[in-house]
């Protein structure tokens, strides 16, 4: 008897281990995809980015092949070291598929070639800066689905000029890369007139010395202002552009970067009524685009998930990177779907980045349908893995309840 009691009590234990070996095993089945964004100074940005590739992963239960996806925000809080920091933790996590970027451009660019000797799988929903995805070295490891400098210029110079009548504008950059990349195509869109007056301002630039900036500018004789920066230093410029008086104030053709923060808060609809301000967006909108059956069914399913922050379509924060980043999440779902997942996951990466460069059917998206977004990359192919063209690029305007309003597709190359 006691003999079988120790049998049968072994038998038990074994048992024992193998339902915890296996429990172990499938809550081991996990793939993570870090959030490298801004979520202390442009929070609006990196929810909105989150919202959109979240309601992408939910139309597949958040699963796939057996793994559960995790979605594991990182705040860089608008620094690169924090940003290069969060490269790190990727890759010594072996559940860590893919990095998700934020808005700020440098520091994808200031560790492009780290990104890419590593192996980092960069997905971009929103950062514009042109060199992003531009790698001449090696294995391309950088995608993008969101505005390109290397073409925004073109589309922001170019309704300066022709729908504003705009004929002597100057640039008003942020001094950083992606100021820099900014001034490069703006300056080549607008040779034609000779090369453009440039004013550089800083991070943290205040009202006041904004104001004796906007002062210079209009003294110099220029008639508009084409400005690259963000949220925190756009309502700077624009407050102090309102302490003008009116017969001084100059129209804004802003790049996106204004719209990834609280500016619509912080200057109001009132405000903007004394404001010429006009910015860069993709070409679509739940406020001011046709809606398709799809762009309905993404928007209910963003209500559902979020019922305390999206009750109509104007309550989405910073549109374009909810949109970007579900355009971007449905791709990159289909490539998953084209490949075995192994559990190795610097094997799964390669395999996923190949099956970027490859996809076997078109991708219904929110700004358009993608037909073989990405292609393998090469120099005399730099558009490789950009997913939106200049053709994909509107010019939008605020609206009285904060909404934003795009303009009919602008059809045109540089």
């Amino acid at each position: 008897m006691g003999v079988l009691m120790k049998n049968l009590y072994r038998f038990l234990l074994c048992f024992i281990l193998v339902l915890i070996g296996g429990t172990a095993t499938a809550q081991d089945k996990v793939l993570k995809i870090y959030h490298d964004a801004d979520y202390t100074k442009h929070t609006e940005s990196a929810h909105a980015m989150e919202m959109g590739f979240k309601t992408a992963l939910d139309e597949i239960g958040n699963k796939i092949q057996g793994y559960k996806i995790e979605f594991v925000p990182k705040d860089h809080r608008g620094n690169a070291v924090r940003s290069k920091l969060h490269m790190d933790q990727f890759l010594e996590d072996p559940q860590a598929l893919f990095i998700l970027g934020g808005l700020h451009s440098p520091p994808y660019i200031k560790y492009k070639d780290f990104i890419n000797e590593s192996g980092i799988l960069l997905m971009v929903p929103w950062a514009a800066g042109g060199p992003i995805t531009r790698y001449n070295k090696g294995t391309n490891w950088v995608f993008r689905l969101s505005v390109d400098d290397t073409k925004a210029g073109y589309r922001i110079a170019e309704y300066a000029q022709n729908d504003l009548g705009c004929k002597n504008p100057h640039l008003l950059l942020e001094e950083t890369p992606w100021g820099q990349s900014n001034k490069k195509t703006m300056t080549k869109a607008l040779e034609k007139n000779g090369s453009p007056q440039v004013t550089w301002f800083g991070w943290n630039t205040k009202e006041n010395t904004a104001k004796i900036m906007l002062r210079d500018i209009v003294l110099s004789g220029s008639d508009c202002i084409l400005f690259v920066g963000n949220a925190v230093e756009g309502a700077e410029f624009s407050r102090a552009m309102l302490s003008l008086e009116e017969k001084e104030r100059l129209p804004i053709i802003s790049h996106w970067g204004i719209t990834g923060g609280d500016f619509h808060e912080v200057i109001s609809p009132e405000m903007r009524e004394g404001l010429g301000l006009h910015f860069i967006q993709s070409c679509f909108s739940f406020v001011s685009s046709p809606q398709t059956e799809l762009s309905n069914s993404v928007f209910a399913r963003a209500q559902k998930l979020y019922p305390d922050q999206i009750k109509k379509a104007e309550d989405i924060p910073a549109p374009p990177g909810f949109i970007h980043a579900y355009d971007l999440g449905h791709i990159t779902l289909a490539a998953l779907g084209q490949i075995k997942l192994t559990g190795d996951v610097k094997v799964d990466r390669t395999a996923l980045r190949t099956a970027l460069e490859s996809l076997n059917a078109p991708v219904e998206g929110l700004i358009k349908t993608y037909k073989a977004p990405f292609s393998p990359w090469t120099s005399d192919h730099d558009d490789a893995h950009e997913a939106l063209g200049l053709d994909d690029f509107c010019m939008a305007q605020y609206g009285p309840e904060n909404q934003v309003f795009v303009k009919a597709n602008m059809k045109g190359n540089p």
